[in-house]
């Protein structure tokens, strides 16, 4: 899986990774914060939420022309890490009202245009080089798996900073005490509810609170400023990827520089192949919209159905996989345990990969022992199981596609894309039958001790979402790098990210709705629509399979 790529892979997705790190601390926590600090509706934080991430995506648009214009690939990226730190710097800053977090919001969004689909267009120049084409799929999958990496530490990042904050400040963490603070703010708290603030206070104070109104004032601010440092760690991480590219961008190609020094000239198509291209890429954009849609509702919806309708406290062999030093563990055996059972390992490799698992075991087994009866758990911490299950996940999918390559029945690109929105729709399925029987959501708001569902139906949805993402995103990526006529490599990239951005401009209809009709219906929307969108991509699998 990793033999024989250019080094420049692993520049590429070192210097993505404080990208990543920021783009799940906000996945994480982004709604939370602006329902909390705010007081806004679900509604309303899904709308800047939706924008937010349908700017990243889009702006990646303005992002590609620049670059493909000026063909300066490598300095529009440059632009866009020192651009997306600025942002995180700003968000960083406690106390400013909603309009400088929206504006700090599309800061980091712009710098992202700049950064994301540029990178990947030089990822694919890597592969334009004969030597390597025949691995370029497989080249964007441990891309999209190294990238990854950073993510999995970033929702606990932001949950230890949290906590840690609030704690410093003589609170427990709850988060349902907000939504109740902001009632009691507005004058729009009635007594029952008085009643429940009142006895979440005391609880969280550890102690009887006899001033209601200091009481709301120092736990909200509090609260807020705990996301504020959140935000500041995504920060540092952006620093980090700046650093590293800064001192190894030069393994990276230059199309400016090659053009300038050898006299290289951009290939030109004819007319009418390069419509054919372009007619199949948009093609492909039209489903990703949908796939996009349902998947980053893992941000959104998904992230308000782990605080409102999942238990908020597991036992000791549950908590394994939310506390992030047990779950590497974990992570770090199961790999051994493939490189173990891998047929072409070295002897060497073996008995490293044996010690390896074998401390797993004692590790695992030791955090089990020392965790409690009952272990609380912030609701963001779901956030890690995509990128977990993204590097899990990588090599077996990549071997099953190899294993298949070998025999000719390996599955084209657009094909993978297809079987992906089929995956996706099952993914959703878990999540409809979890949420069967639920109250609505404006009965939980005030009942605090409703029916809550165990973790397992969220793992589980992540775990297929994480399958058919694998099918899907990297898969498309290589098909963009692939299919792109060159001299719009940056505007195609691009053009992937803005389907991107219409899909996440699409989330708020996943807000929207979850506070207007039943949890399980919202689901039954995702499911039927990614259904849809394979059928449309299996009738015109023909015309895609002809250009790749």
């Amino acid at each position: 899986m990793f033999k024989g790529h250019p080094k420049g892979l692993y520049v590429a997705f070192f210097a993505n990774m404080g990208e990543r790190f920021g783009f799940y601390t906000m996945m994480g926590i982004l709604v939370f914060y602006l329902t909390a600090k705010f007081g806004l509706s679900e509604s309303n934080a899904g709308l800047i939420y939706s924008i937010f991430y349908g700017s990243i995506y889009g702006l990646a648009l303005v992002g590609g022309i620049l670059a493909d214009r000026t063909q300066n690939y490598k300095g529009v990226i440059y632009i866009g890490l020192f651009t997306m730190l600025g942002g995180y710097i700003l968000m960083s800053v406690p106390g400013f009202g909603l309009a400088f977090t929206v504006a700090a919001l599309m800061i980091i969004a712009f710098g992202n245009g700049l950064f994301k689909g540029n990178l990947q267009a030089v990822v694919g120049q890597l592969y334009d080089d004969p030597k390597y084409s025949h691995l370029r799929d497989s080249a964007f999958s441990v891309f999209y798996m190294g990238i990854n990496v950073g993510a999995l530490f970033a929702p606990s990042a932001a949950s230890g900073i949290i906590n840690w904050f609030i704690k410093s400040k003589g609170f427990l963490r709850d988060d349902s005490l907000p939504a109740l603070i902001h009632k009691f703010n507005s004058g729009l708290i009635n007594a029952a509810e008085k009643t429940d603030l009142q006895a979440l206070a005391d609880k969280v104070s550890g102690s009887a609170v006899t001033d209601l109104g200091t009481f709301t004032h120092d736990y909200l601010s509090a609260y807020g400023t705990g996301f504020n440092y959140a935000f500041a760690v995504a920060g540092i991480t952006m620093v980090l990827s700046i650093i590293i590219y800064t001192i190894f961008k030069r393994m990276l190609p230059d199309v400016k520089k090659a053009i300038a020094e050898k006299g290289a000239q951009i290939i030109e198509m004819s007319k009418e192949e390069t419509k054919q291209r372009l007619t199949a890429l948009f093609l492909v954009f039209g489903v990703v919209i949908f796939f996009w849609m349902a998947f980053h509702q893992n941000g959104l919806t998904m992230s308000l159905f782990a605080r409102d309708y999942t238990v908020q406290q597991v036992g000791p062999a549950t908590y394994l996989v939310f506390n992030i030093w047990s779950l590497l563990s974990i992570v770090v055996g199961i790999l051994s345990l493939t490189y173990i059972l891998k047929r072409d390992s070295s002897g060497k490799t073996k008995l490293v990969s044996i010690g390896l698992l074998a401390l797993s075991v004692l590790a695992t087994y030791y955090f089990y022992s020392n965790n409690p009866e009952v272990n609380a758990f912030s609701p963001e911490l779901f956030q890690h199981f995509n990128p977990t299950m993204i590097v899990l996940l990588t090599p077996i999918v990549v071997g099953i596609f190899a294993y298949l390559n070998k025999r000719g029945k390996e599955p084209s690109a657009p094909r993978k894309i297809g079987i992906g929105m089929i995956i996706t729709s099952f993914g959703f399925l878990i999540l409809l039958i979890g949420s069967l029987g639920l109250d609505p959501f404006q009965t939980i708001q005030a009942d605090p001790n409703h029916l809550r569902v165990g973790t397992g139906w969220l793992i589980g949805t992540y775990f297929t979402l994480t399958i058919a993402e694998l099918f899907l995103s990297p898969m498309g990526i290589s098909f963009v790098s692939k299919v792109s006529p060159p001299k719009y490599q940056g505007l195609m990239q691009g053009g992937w990210l803005g389907a991107t951005a219409l899909g996440n401009l699409l989330l708020g209809v996943g807000s929207f709705l979850y506070a207007r009709v039943q949890i399980w219906q919202v689901w039954a929307i995702f499911i039927i629509l990614c259904f849809i969108a394979a059928g449309f991509i299996f009738k015109v699998m023909k015309k895609l399979e002809k250009v790749s």
